[in-house]
């Protein structure tokens, strides 16, 4: 954090002097306070002094090597700009910096995720009020979204598929190695999308974002993913935030929507917008998670891999009908090197009084420390699990994990829906055993349960 005193220009790294530059010339005024957001992606937090009012902003950057190349960071700041003119309660944005990139916009009151709710009342109440702000949403015309670039489905297909292409064309561009479950998925998605949908409109699609005060939201955020589509999706993004960030009861939000709007909620529709909204996170991260860049969070992408992927399958079984078994976790066995495992560990733990980034830095660490202490003791035993379960649905037992995935991505490629069940109930296990290895660094995702609608 900085204060008026040390010029910013003697307290900041050199490659973020042009952004505060920026930020004094477009807003006019000088910066008095900065502070570095501690999280994976680039952002600040500004107090800029306009004329004796101080102007409190939100510099928020560019993904830079994280960037997933479906969306460029223009697009969410023309959707943050398109519901200003609606009047929806959106962040106004004052500008985009060139260099480094990023969008300035104001800062606005409030906390997020509805679990520091002070009550089931409150949290009740903001999310009522978040239902008749996405409702007013999905209301806007569709020819002024079209007007900033974003494309209208026209098909029942297009719009039951939304953006998938985008995110499949990224998944093949910067593949790495064989996901069976993620070719499994892909080909479960084209077979069974919603063909009886006909209604388009503007969804924010990562759903569920917003600030908020005293039962009310303040500030709905992160557009960054927002397109044309079903508005059954935006439930779909719902029951995906609310494994990170609980909402509370999404079928009473989806009675309010519908006593709202007048449009009865789809739960089948619902349910495969889930698996195609909850494949996004796996598209978008396998490539992190098999070839991590420098100074990546990989624990936490590894996380979202793997919840979400299990997300996928849950609720792929719950229209299935298929009755998911859960893994036995085997006895853990050490090895003469553990001791060091947990040593590494304890030596990383959070410190008091550390340096927000610093902090957030050694958090990261000390997760990757604690995911290696669990992999020695439980994953030889584990992944002899994986063989044996590989080798039952194929014929022939793999040599090793990486000819597991070989063989049977070139299986899933070939199956038709009469697999469907076996190979559901096998990814459904495989994902348990990988996520067993992370228990301890989770985080928020610690033990979270997909919600099923019905």
């Amino acid at each position: 954090m900085g204060t008026a005193g040390p010029s910013w220009r003697e307290a900041i790294d050199p490659e973020w002097r042009s952004a505060f530059e920026w930020v004094e010339q477009n807003l006019g005024g000088p910066i008095v306070r900065w502070e570095r957001h501690p999280r994976w992606r680039p952002a600040w937090y500004f107090d800029v002094d306009r004329a004796g009012e101080l102007v409190p902003v939100y510099f928020r950057g560019d993904r830079g090597a994280l960037d997933h190349g479906v969306y460029p960071l223009e697009h969410e700041m023309k959707v943050l700009q398109l519901l200003e003119r609606h009047e929806l309660p959106v962040p106004h944005v004052y500008g985009f910096c060139p260099e480094p990139r990023g969008i300035v916009m104001q800062r606005c009151p409030g906390r997020s995720n509805l679990a520091t709710a002070e009550s089931e009342a409150e949290r009740i109440s903001v999310l009522d009020h978040y239902v008749e702000l996405i409702a007013r949403m999905h209301r806007i015309d569709l020819a002024e979204a079209e007007a900033i670039g974003l494309e209208r489905p026209r098909t029942p297909e297009a719009l039951g598929l939304g953006d998938l292409d985008h995110w499949e064309r990224a998944y093949r561009r910067e593949k790495r190695r064989p996901d069976p479950m993620i070719e499994f998925t892909l080909r479960w998605l084209r077979r069974n999308v919603p063909r009886h949908r006909s209604r388009p409109a503007l969804i924010q699609s990562d759903a569920g974002q917003f600030l908020f005060d005293r039962g009310r939201i303040t500030a709905l955020h992160d557009f960054e993913l927002a397109y044309l589509g079903d508005p059954m999706a935006e439930f779909a993004g719902l029951r995906n935030r609310t494994l990170s960030e609980p909402l509370g009861d999404l079928r009473r939000a989806l009675r309010r929507y519908e006593d709202l709007t007048g449009e009865p909620a789809d739960l089948r529709a619902i349910d495969y917008h889930t698996v195609r909204f909850g494949l996004v996170t796996p598209l978008s991260t396998v490539h992190l998670v098999a070839d991590p860049p420098p100074g990546i969070e990989l624990v936490q992408y590894l996380a979202w891999y793997l919840v979400y992927g299990r997300l996928c399958i849950e609720v792929m079984a719950h229209v299935l009908g298929v009755e998911l078994q859960p893994i036995e976790l085997p006895k853990p066995v050490s090895t003469r090197h553990s001791t060091a495992h947990a040593a590494l560990a304890g030596m990383l733990a959070p410190m008091a009084g550390a340096d927000p980034i610093q902090a957030y830095q050694t958090r990261t660490a000390e997760r990757v420390a604690r995911t290696l202490e669990r992999a020695e003791l439980f994953g030889p035993a584990l992944e002899e699990q994986n063989q044996d379960e590989v080798g039952a649905l194929l014929g022939r037992r793999p040599t090793s994990w990486s000819d597991a995935d070989l063989r049977l991505e070139a299986f899933v490629q070939g199956a038709g829906p009469e697999s469907d069940a076996a190979l559901v109930g096998y990814f459904y296990r495989h994902f348990s055993r990988q996520e067993a290895l992370l228990q301890g660094a989770l985080r928020e995702l610690e033990g979270v349960e997909i919600p099923m609608l019905d």
